[in-house]
């Protein structure tokens, strides 16, 4: 169990870092194109670019469309910091002392919930707000899908276990 803890743990921060990077860039997206600051559009208006901060060095690149931006670029980056998150969430599970808790079997209902349902949803609005999704989107929410599913099988598991562990200290 000590390995388990060890990888839980470097898992843990790396995914929380990779979370806070994709939070981070949805803000400073979000803030660049509501004011423009930093910001280009190419091609007669049809494409733009956000720069990194402070410099004229692009950074992010996509179509110049309401559309577009809302739901094939601003709403995806947002989902993957909250996937990461979600995801550290649950390795926090594992650094525990107690493995089966009630704080884990929460940590992965979020994230199956998160993984079944935003991709789908995700997708259904930029087909009826942009007109079109990125090529293989599709694929990607599937796996997102799978992943939700069998991270239900492990927050069913891990209720069965709260469960176990529950009556086991009843009769302590």
């Amino acid at each position: 169990m000590k390995n388990v803890k060890i990888i839980s743990t470097i898992l843990f921060y790396i995914t929380r870092f990779i979370a806070i990077l994709y939070l981070v860039t949805t803000f400073y997206s979000l803030i660049t194109l509501l004011t423009e600051w930093s910001f280009t559009s190419k091609d007669n208006g049809n494409y733009f670019s956000i720069y990194y901060p402070f410099t004229q060095t692009p950074f992010l690149n996509g179509e110049n469309n309401w559309g577009y931006k809302t739901f094939n670029f601003l709403i995806p980056i947002a989902f993957y910091g909250l996937f990461f998150l979600l995801v550290s969430n649950v390795f926090s599970v594992f650094r525990k002392e107690k493995l089966f808790t009630q704080y884990g079997v929460i940590q992965l209902k979020y994230f199956y919930l998160a993984n079944i349902s935003v991709p789908p949803l995700t997708i259904l609005l930029a087909s009826i707000f942009a007109g079109k999704i990125e090529e293989g989107l599709e694929w990607v929410a599937v796996i997102h899908f799978f992943l939700g599913v069998f991270a239900y099988f492990l927050a069913a598991i891990f209720k069965q276990g709260l469960h176990l562990q529950n009556e086991q200290d009843l009769y302590i």
